[in-house]
């Protein structure tokens, strides 16, 4: 399992792989580290596969990778990226040509289950020749059981995306990496179009398409919202039901969007909440919303300023999703830090 750079830096108790990836000075050939530990992916895939053959393959050639997947009842291919502080990266493709192994082998086998192990969001290139595709981010330690436990059904994820995989890197504020390929400590400017509708929230403001959207994620049951009630005020509070419409237990995670502030079409988060519930069960769910949330900051008065008026929201699925709305009237105001 690979563990990410700097902060996202995680040291097993255990024996562990180091990988240098050099540098220019003394500190990058400490910092710049792989860290690789077990056990790993295949160990915990051959535990839960009893009498099936597991068979593997590196990964070097791809064409040796897709002649085995093609053979093979299901293939499951990992992509990796290493990331850390204080370097970024030129694109959002995988580094060392995994794209082109994953594609190889999605092509010969359209039951291939891709494995991410990223610090970012990446590109999806393959995504529509995928069966299905597994985000784990750096998972630590014991990452390889909780991978296998989720690809084999003994576990119902339940998690959701923190960021937005874009569809290009067109639909990106900036597509290209300001002062990217000049020389060290050259001077360059930054443009900021996005202003504060950052990540999700600038997906929205330029109706972009992302492949898959801040807040996604599936699970291996089914649920269902209904009987939305808004109350207005102060702040916004809003409930609702959950159903676990599927036959196995699962935790759903709705979240509440603002949609409009007294009149202004935007998009943003207000509250969440996980929700457990066993087949057939229903629960209800209320999310108050901070004030601050609603607000803009008045520079002027140094405060956030609530408009009063008219505040549309969503409980969905995610950023994209508006599928249950309603609205209530919010009290003009200024909150002090």
């Amino acid at each position: 399992m690979l563990s990410g750079g700097g902060s996202s830096q995680v040291t097993p108790a255990g024996p562990s792989h180091i990988v240098s990836m050099g540098g220019n000075t003394e500190i990058d050939v400490l910092t710049r580290r792989q860290i690789w530990f077990g056990p790993g992916p295949l160990d915990a895939i051959r535990v839960r596969t009893g009498k099936s053959e597991v068979v593997f393959d590196d990964g070097r050639y791809p064409s040796a990778a897709a002649e085995l997947a093609r053979n093979a009842d299901v293939a499951i291919v990992f992509g990796t990226q290493w990331n850390g502080e204080n370097e970024d990266t030129p694109d959002t493709t995988l580094p060392h040509g995994q794209d082109t192994l994953i594609a190889a082998v999605t092509a010969a086998n359209p039951r291939t289950v891709v494995v991410l192990e990223t610090g970012n969001a990446v590109s999806t290139p393959w995504l529509e020749q995928s069966a299905a595709v597994l985000e784990a981010w750096y998972p630590g330690q014991h990452g390889a059981d909780a991978i296998a436990d989720v690809l084999f059904g003994q576990v119902n994820p339940s998690g959701r995306l923190p960021v937005t995989f874009h569809a290009s890197l067109d639909q990106l504020p900036r597509p290209r990496l300001p002062g990217f390929g000049l020389p060290p400590d050259s001077s360059y400017n930054i443009d900021f179009p996005e202003g504060s509708d950052v990540g999700y929230r600038w997906f929205a403001k330029t109706g972009a398409k992302p492949v898959f959207p801040f807040g996604h994620g599936l699970s291996y049951t089914t649920f269902a919202v209904s009987d939305l009630k808004v109350e207005g005020g102060k702040t916004l509070t809003v409930s609702f039901a959950v159903k676990n419409t599927g036959d196995r237990a699962g935790a759903d995670v709705p979240q509440v969007y603002l949609r409009s502030a007294a009149g202004k079409a935007q998009t943003r988060l207000i509250g969440f909440d996980k929700v457990e519930l066993a087949p057939g069960e229903q629960k209800r769910v209320s999310v108050v919303a901070d004030p601050r949330l609603l607000a803009s900051f008045d520079t002027a008065a140094h405060g956030w300023r609530v408009a009063g008026g008219e505040y549309r929201v969503s409980v969905s699925d995610d950023a994209s999703d508006a599928a249950l709305e309603g609205g209530a009237k919010v009290a003009a105001q200024l909150l002090k830090p």
